[in-house]
């Protein structure tokens, strides 16, 4: 039965005009709906992204949009079988969409614990530490980082309707925007099928996400400069789409991700009866055949030591003519079909182009016998495995791209003539080096890293935990340069400061202070006769300051803390050894001084404070000898929401203090930033 699959825009399904574009079963080829977005608003659902979606997600927190991903991974999660059955139809095997599927879901677990973990738990980021901007101190700059007031305009390509819609959305939704999302048609039902599930659960924010079935229509005439597009796809539309007069006149942010010659380097070092010989033969078996070849991280060309190419070649080609083609949904196939007909036709046109002056050893693009499938039925094709013995002169080999199952192998002379031969794709978004020395792995590296957005470096050491070649992880960056579009996504926080516009803002500490909610020292401070660490989590403010009572060190001090931790250092130990060294005298152990510093300021009784959490940016300024008096200003610096875990007894946040530790000069001597774990007064039991 056919179905058109309708828009969620504005909140809600809307079916577009017209017939549209026919969507088929790439195993069979049979019709199984329509999609179109004829007849939309898109003004109208630009403006519902901006004032329904932006302005409620710029009033959450980073923890709070961390929250929600996380929520929402566990839901789709639970319904990960259902997209599994929808997945089928683009050809895909069930481990080729557990690429997709799952390691789309993953992605949002992995940005929400990153993002709880190093962001603040507030609408903004504040970049890096103040730049002090005048002598006195009463003038300094700092970056921060707040979310465009746009919306965030993703366009997929088809090989990934989810894993590409979830990846981007992740991080724009964290930065605080609003997203619509444009997969590529062919494929666009199964994203269809995910934001059902999204709409379902009821756990966006209403205008974070909306999901168009077909064209943009003028939707590009109607962006500004507060808008971002992200592009996946071929380099020729992205070129097409990033060169957009309207991209163009309002500086927009337009971030390219498009298929690249990917390459697999064999190392010179390895052997036939090496573990890394058999390592590069299926890392290059796998890439070729994972989701039919039709990765933009797969592997395009395969270099290998011209005397090990006939061992290569035999051990290649002897595994890619075993692998099962046919129906995806079938336990023992282990390639599915191509997203379509088109597809197919494309595939088979550039094998042709690449295999002029070239040897096939395997064509795959004549009939293929495809098992559970009709003959002649869906867009089948065999892995397909090129010889390019001449690879300096062959010019397709290296800019022509089969987005299929196919590989081009080519000899190389040496590890600069492999090096060459590597740079020739371009610019791409990964490589991988299969070597047994990490000084090769260097050199490589080093050599064509301006080339890449991201190196595999594979030996045995490594191989059982590997990620492997083609899999972007959201923690590493994933673009590359030239022709894999120049631009990045991803990178964990990276991909988050896509969607935000850094400014710098200069100003007294305590104008500083109010903008970002972290305590810079020279501003005002709070006083109050209530010790802070007498007070509950919500009860603190930032900028709260205790002045201790001080103490004088004294030799025995040095002494004690020497024998007790047993560092002996000369110089704390031995006055006879600091001629013409740093310092005049015995000195006082730095962590001497801090430790001291942690008696002086903390309350000894019961209290919300329930634990030291650790200690940060730990600096000793200035030495401390015998008879030196100091004191500390205790100031709250930050507070940080924290998640109740299941074994959790109370309610917690965690605070970080600035402290100050000076001398009788009032010169600090030494500055931390201290964690401590603080109980909240409102329980959520």
């Amino acid at each position: 039965m056919q179905q058109q699959f309708d828009n969620y825009i504005e909140g809600k399904w809307v079916k577009g005009q017209g017939e549209g574009i026919l969507l088929r079963n790439a195993i069979n080829n049979q019709v199984i709906g329509n999609a179109t977005t004829q007849g939309l608003d898109f003004e109208s659902i630009l403006k519902y992204g901006k004032r329904q979606g932006g302005e409620k997600l710029r009033t959450l927190t980073f923890h709070a949009r961390a929250r929600i991903l996380k929520q929402l991974g566990l839901y789709l999660m639970n319904r990960k079988e259902e997209f599994y059955q929808v997945s089928f139809l683009t050809g895909a095997t069930r481990k080729d969409s557990w690429i997709d599927i799952e390691g789309g879901i993953s992605t949002l677990f992995a940005l929400s614990s990153k993002a709880r973990r190093e962001l603040p738990d507030l609408p903004h980021y504040v970049d890096g530490k103040p730049e002090m901007l005048s002598k006195g101190g009463t003038f300094l700059g700092q970056h921060i980082c707040v979310p465009l007031e746009g919306v965030a305009l993703h366009i997929n390509a088809f090989n990934f309707p989810v894993w590409g819609m979830l990846e981007k959305f992740a991080t724009s939704f964290l930065a605080g925007m609003p997203a619509i999302v444009k997969p590529a048609t062919v494929t666009c039902y199964l994203a269809n099928a995910v934001v059902q599930a999204i709409d379902e659960s009821k756990l966006l924010p209403p205008g974070s996400l909306q999901l168009l079935c077909g064209s943009v229509g003028n939707l590009f005439e109607l962006l500004d400069f507060q808008d971002v597009v992200t592009f996946t796809g071929s380099a020729e539309t992205g070129l097409k789409l990033k060169s957009h007069q309207r991209i163009l006149a309002q500086n927009i942010r337009f971030n390219m991700e498009a298929d690249s010659l990917n390459c697999a380097i064999l190392g010179p070092d390895v052997t036939p009866s090496d573990p890394e010989f058999e390592i590069f033969i299926k890392e290059v078996v796998r890439e070729v055949t994972a989701k039919a070849g039709q990765k933009c991280t797969a592997i395009r060309r395969t270099f290998v030591p011209e005397l090990l190419l006939g061992d290569v070649a035999k051990a290649l080609k002897s595994k890619l003519e075993k692998i099962q083609v046919g129906d995806p949904r079938l336990e023992e196939v282990r390639m599915g079909a191509l997203a379509g007909m088109d597809q197919l036709a494309d595939v088979k046109a550039k094998i042709a182009l690449l295999s002029q002056g070239n040897s096939l050893l395997l064509d795959g693009s004549h009939e293929v016998k495809a098992k559970g499938v009709e003959k002649g039925q869906g867009a089948f094709i065999a892995p397909t495995l090129i010889l390019c013995e001449k690879a300096d002169a062959m010019e397709n080999a290296h800019s022509v791209e089969a987005f299929g199952p196919v590989t081009t192998l080519m000899p190389y002379k040496n590890l600069d003539h492999a090096i060459e031969l590597c740079k020739r794709g371009r610019g791409s978004l990964v490589g991988t080096l299969v070597t047994k020395s990490s000084e090769i792995g260097a050199q490589v590296t080093l050599k064509t890293a301006a080339y890449h957005g991201r190196w595999h470096l594979l030996d045995s050491s490594c191989a059982g935990e590997s990620t492997g070649h083609g899999s972007p992880m959201p923690q590493l960056v994933h673009g590359g340069p030239g022709r894999a579009g120049g631009g990045e996504e991803l990178g964990g926080i990276r991909g988050v400061m896509h969607f935000m516009q850094r400014t710098a803002i200069q100003g007294h500490p305590t104008s500083i202070t109010a903008v970002t909610r972290s305590f810079i020292k020279g501003a005002k401070e709070i006083s109050d006769v209530i010790h802070p660490f007498r007070k509950y989590f919500e009860e603190l403010q930032i900028g709260e300051t205790l002045l201790t009572h001080k103490r004088t060190v004294t030799e025995a001090d040095i002494v004690n803390f020497g024998n007790l931790s047993w560092d002996h250092f000369y110089a704390h130990t031995d006055e006879t050894s600091l001629q013409g060294g740093l310092f005049e005298k015995r000195v006082a152990h730095g962590y001497f001084i801090i430790s001291a510093a942690a008696g002086l300021f903390v309350d000894p009784a019961r209290g919300p404070v329930l634990a030291n959490y650790g200690l940060d940016d730990l600096r000793f300024l200035k030495p401390v000898y015998v008879g030196a008096t100091i004191g500390v200003r205790l100031t709250v610096k930050e507070k940080i929401n924290t998640d109740r875990r299941p074994d959790d007894t109370v309610d917690k946040g965690i605070v970080k203090w600035l402290v100050d530790v000076f001398d009788e000069t009032g010169e600090s001597v030494a500055l931390a930033t201290i964690l401590t774990m603080v109980q909240k007064k409102v329980s959520t039991i």
